[in-house]
């Protein structure tokens, strides 16, 4: 671990902060209980099913906006229910929908998403969420993984089916939607439904290989919105303070295909937060409006969604107070973003924060602004109720402070792929433990991430971890960002490339940037190829670099 965050008295803080909370009698108390066949630590205060969190929104905040569109739609907590309850008895008594049908949704982000979203959840049927970046060959093949007995689409993803045989009943939302919706005043369906029983099938972004449908149950989903409060309630008693700041008004920005997405949506109704959608394509300006409009206090979502934001030039006619967090999710919070956000709002000094967390294992850390200055590659400390441990590829457990792949362990934790018992056996391991895919360290109560196991670098025996040169290229003044990945050598193996995104009109070339990383990384680590663009690098749509996508787009071979 760097000197810089080894035995600070701040991180001495978050533990005695975690252990006074989840004690005995507190509201977050932490006890074991069996989930699916091993002990865990859970949250004993905790919603049975989402049924019941959605009635608890409803008696706790009632009139209240919580969802607002930008097309000027909102939806408060008690005209949720009856809408959710109209929708709820059209997919019952009309499409035949009840407990463990599945329902598959693409569609744009819109209320009548989340409206089928919260009718699966009381119904105790499935809802499979695709990604609505798809073309209609990957929303096939979703389709043959999950079987829906439902497919709820917009216009646009519909067209792109092309007229397949999809072999399901389809929705078209811009013109069937007044088939689904039962008129009148609906109760919620009153049906068993278990904690662990699915919910929703969450496809992997899909980086490599085909997407794979994770499933997520009810308790996974509750675990994962109770750690948004627990957050605030650790940040308050480190603080000293009695209670947490109240909630913020939140900017929508990912889409609800991605766990992000649906976080704002389940986690304003249980926190009662308002949050602001933006309809189709992000736009800066628009969002800049929305946040003087709708009071919207906390700025977050992507890595470009934030860079959009903080660099467009209306972002100066917000007050500055207005705003209380700018956060982003989905990939690593670089330096060059802290500091933009600092030079804009000058009050958030100190105060930004990451999290760390993963599709199959939900939230898994926090990292603090004097973390992420202090070691940019630090994701923090695990929140209650997660474990986490690091293996070699055998499986076997690494003493602390030794590289190897990141496993967790938590009630979030995905049981199995959809149908997909070899990348079930895969990602999730015996005793329940999930094996995210990244690589890294855990010591003193801190895990490190180096990179994606699949992005390490081998240069001649040599490991090489991407992350830390893409901090140290995103230093530069002329640099936006940058995607470092490995190409193949006839002399070492590999070495190392680097895809950079410069400011329009910026003069820097690569033997300056080359420099620029040699001040403070070894030679072994210098890239050897470096490709200068102003286009912005290929994203999935919950922030990852494709960086799969750059390495075949271009020469990814140095000649001998």
């Amino acid at each position: 671990m760097t000197n810089l965050l080894r035995g600070d008295a701040r991180l001495q803080k978050i533990f005695e902060a975690d252990a006074a909370l989840t004690k005995p009698g507190q509201q977050y108390e932490v006890v074991d209980e069996e989930v699916l066949g091993v002990r865990m630590p859970v949250f004993k205060h905790r919603h049975a099913n989402l049924r019941d969190q959605l009635l608890h929104g409803a008696r706790t905040y009632g009139d209240n906006d919580l969802y607002v569109w930008s097309d000027g739609r909102r939806q408060t907590f008690t005209g949720l229910i009856e809408e959710v309850g109209q929708v709820a008895a059209g997919l019952r008594d009309r499409y035949g929908i009840g407990k463990g049908s599945r329902v598959a949704i693409c569609a744009a982000n819109c209320p009548e998403w989340i409206l089928t979203f919260w009718a699966c959840a009381v119904l105790d049927a499935v809802l499979v969420a695709m990604n609505g970046w798809w073309t209609g060959a990957e929303m096939r093949n979703a389709l043959d993984v999950t079987t829906p007995h439902l497919l709820i689409v917009d216009e646009k993803r519909h067209e792109r089916l092309e007229d397949a045989e999809v072999g399901t009943p389809i929705v078209v939302i811009e013109r069937d939607w007044p088939n689904v919706a039962v008129a009148g005043l609906m109760e919620l369906p009153d049906v068993e439904i278990h904690e662990d029983d699915p919910f929703e099938l969450l496809f992997t972004s899909g980086t490599t290989g085909r997407p794979k449908a994770a499933i997520l149950s009810h308790r996974a989903v509750i675990a994962y919105i109770q750690l948004q409060p627990y957050g605030a309630a650790r940040g308050a008693s480190i603080a000293g303070l009695e209670r947490p700041a109240p909630q913020p008004v939140r900017l929508a920005v990912f889409p609800l295909f991605h766990v992000s997405g649906l976080s704002t949506v389940v986690g304003g109704v249980e926190l009662g937060a308002k949050s602001v959608w933006l309809l189709g394509r992000f736009d800066p300006a628009a969002a800049v409006e929305l946040t003087k409009r709708e009071g919207i206090n906390m700025w977050g979502g992507g890595l470009a969604h934030v860079m959009k934001l903080l660099e467009h030039p209306d972002a100066a006619t917000v007050d500055p107070a207005q705003i209380w967090s700018v956060n982003v999710g989905g990939s690593a919070t670089p330096p060059h973003v802290l500091d933009r956000a600092e030079a804009l709002f000058p009050h958030l000094v100190g105060r930004t924060q990451s999290g760390y967390g993963a599709t199959e294992a939900g939230l898994i850390t926090q990292a603090t602004h004097w973390m992420l200055r202090a070691a940019p590659d630090c994701a923090g400390t695990p929140y209650p109720t997660v474990s986490i441990r690091i293996t070699d590829d055998d499986g076997q457990v690494l003493p602390d402070g030794e590289y190897g792949n990141v496993e967790v362990r938590s009630p979030q934790n995905i049981p199995a792929y959809w149908n997909n018992p070899e990348a079930s056996a895969e990602t999730v391991r015996p005793g329940a433990w999930v094996r995210t895919g990244d690589f890294g360290r855990f010591e003193d109560g801190l895990l490190f991430i180096s990179s994606r196991v699949r992005d390490l670098i081998i240069r001649g025996g040599e490991n090489i971890y991407p992350f830390e040169i893409e901090n140290r290229l995103d230093e530069h003044a002329d640099v936006v960002e940058s995607a470092v990945f490995g190409i193949d050598s006839p002399v070492y193996g590999q070495e190392v490339k680097a895809v950079v995104v410069v400011r329009p009109g910026a003069g820097v070339d690569a033997d300056e940037l080359r420099e620029f990383c040699a001040t403070q990384l070894a030679s072994y680590k210098m890239p050897s190829v470096i490709e200068i663009t102003e286009d912005a690098l290929p994203r999935t749509a919950s922030g990852k670099v494709m960086k799969h996508v750059l390495a075949g787009a271009a020469n990814t071979q140095i000649e001998e």
